[in-house]
């Protein structure tokens, strides 16, 4: 069941005003069926999701919102996984309270994940949840792949983190979680030629023995993951997710900056699987500071609705000329995020990681003209 749109209003780095749906609010008024007329709003594609922007425009939480709210979906879901949802957002918090946004506290705090027909609403300001009982039971599967990789630190991990406060938050533990689950009896033929791919790559398979996880060469070796190359770590872990069978028809995949630490060579390879993922039915969003990696998922695509590009962006004086005039709320800030959407990287305004290779680019040609 694919995500269809996310709206925020005044959680973390994103903050606009909310209004109720007829006058205007009062302390208390919120209601399940009330609405955000003026909140950050992004509208997703059923296919790839790409998230760009500068660090700080919030590209991580929502991939994180996203993720809390599928894993609320789940009616057999670990409760101790799901019940404070902040937990998602850092392990250190204690309060719902300190996912507000610094400079509207005593605003209304809420975002709201909706699949087109049914939404996730939760409101910080009254730490509750709105039309529950129409979300829980639709079972979203999902899975998100943090930024920070987990694997080499599995070793009695669980356990640990069972006892005593780790500090590492809920998409963290949850990667390990899943590495950790029994592999499928077997996967389908598409997956299989996805799980080859990431072989060759690799050299070799992963396993796990005693809480701990290993690559196994195809010369017999057996690598700790811990001393493999961070950037094969990457595709090892994508090829323990597909090996135990948790990317099926329907599951929503989070990846958070999957270039990271990977040989710019590798980028096609990954863009390849992705795509190949999401013509087999799993919905896909990726934060990306790399150009290039998400230019490849533009030219590699079959199809234009299969990618959609998303860039988040602080203040106005870069807002589109389309766009300009289209907020209720006149007293823009400079360091409100804003939202735009296209179908192809040139026509997402205004974007900043093209534009940072467009300055590179020049830099190597103004050198090149000094040299001579």
């Amino acid at each position: 069941m694919p995500i269809k749109s996310i709206k925020v209003s005044n959680v973390m780095a994103f903050q606009r005003q909310w209004q109720k749906n007829n006058g205007d609010p009062k302390e208390g008024e919120l209601k399940s069926g009330d609405r955000i007329h003026d909140a950050f709003t992004l509208e997703f594609s059923d296919g790839i999701n790409v998230m760009i922007g500068e660090n700080g425009t919030g590209k991580t939480t929502l991939l994180k919102m996203i993720y809390a709210a599928t894993q609320w979906s789940n009616e057999k879901a670990d409760a101790g996984k799901t019940d404070r949802f902040y937990k998602f957002f850092s392990n250190n918090l204690s309060d719902s309270d300190l996912l507000k946004n610094e400079d509207h506290k005593e605003g209304f705090c809420y975002f709201e994940v909706s699949d087109g027909e049914h939404s996730f609403q939760y409101s910080l300001s009254h730490k509750a949840i709105f039309n529950f009982d129409n979300w829980l039971g639709l079972n979203i599967s999902s899975v998100m792949i943090p930024t920070t990789e987990m694997l080499s630190h599995s070793k009695g991990f669980l356990a640990l983190n069972n006892k005593y406060k780790m500090p590492f938050d809920g998409t963290q533990v949850d990667i390990i979680v899943n590495a950790s689950l029994p592999e499928a009896r077997s996967v389908p033929e598409y997956m299989q030629a996805i799980l080859d791919q990431i072989s060759d790559v690799i050299d070799g398979e992963v396993i796990q023995e005693d809480d701990t996880f290993y690559v196994v060469k195809r010369d017999g070796r057996k690598i700790d993951f811990s001393l493999e190359a961070e950037g094969l770590r990457k595709l090892a872990l994508l090829w323990k997710l597909i090996r135990n069978g948790l990317l099926e028809k329907g599951t929503v995949l989070l990846w958070d900056e999957p270039e990271s630490n990977l040989n710019p060579e590798l980028f096609p390879l990954v863009a390849r699987i992705l795509l190949e993922l999401q013509k087999n039915g799993i919905q896909i969003f990726v934060a990306t500071h790399s150009y290039n990696f998400a230019k490849y998922l533009e030219i590699l695509r079959s199809e234009k609705e299969q990618v959609k590009f998303h860039s988040l962006y602080k203040g106005t004086s870069e807002l589109p000329d389309r766009l300009k005039g289209t907020f209720s709320d006149v007293n823009h800030r400079g360091d409100e995020v804003y939202g735009s959407s296209a179908f192809s990287m040139e026509e997402l305004q205004p974007n900043h990681i093209m534009q940072a290779d467009e300055k590179l680019l020049d830099m190597v040609y103004e050198d090149m003209v000094g040299r001579k």
